[in-house]
């Protein structure tokens, strides 16, 4: 069966409150809506997940410069169909904070925005992002981000 790695991030920005940017993916086929979820993308030969998440970050919203939290790292794994093949794909991601909230969308994806914890929560529809939300959500708290 294929495989697949990709990198991504939770990205927030800090505020008044915790903000989390959520990218708006289209479907993968026509019986697919589109969806909202965090940035990310495949790694590539030699790069490590951290150059990963910097570079898919930059290429997919135009943010630069931001500060990864290597400590938080959470892996979610999942199939899904491609080209009539089951795809096995294991994501993982980490934390990110941005000083800025200056996006500028890539051509893959829909839309963005910036949302509340709660906010974010109920915009996603995948089960493993929720988590991933959820987890990091817990981590700023216990790191006393906020």
């Amino acid at each position: 069966m294929p495989r697949e790695k990709s990198a991504g991030a939770v990205v927030i920005h800090k505020g008044k409150q915790i903000e989390y940017l959520l990218l708006l993916y289209p479907g993968l086929a026509s019986k697919h809506k589109s969806y909202w979820d965090f940035p990310k993308g495949h790694i590539e030969k030699g790069e490590s997940e951290q150059d990963t998440i910097i570079r898919e970050i930059k290429e997919e919203t135009g943010l630069v410069g931001l500060k990864i939290f290597p400590e938080f790292r959470k892996s979610i794994k999942y199939y899904f169909q491609k080209e009539g093949k089951t795809i096995f794909k294991t994501v993982a991601f980490y934390l990110a904070e941005s000083k800025t909230k200056n996006v500028t969308i890539s051509p893959e994806h829909l839309d963005y925005i910036w949302l509340s914890y709660r906010q974010a929560l109920d915009a996603m529809k995948h089960i493993n992002a929720k988590r991933v939300l959820k987890r990091a959500n817990g981590y700023i708290s216990m790191i006393n981000l906020k």
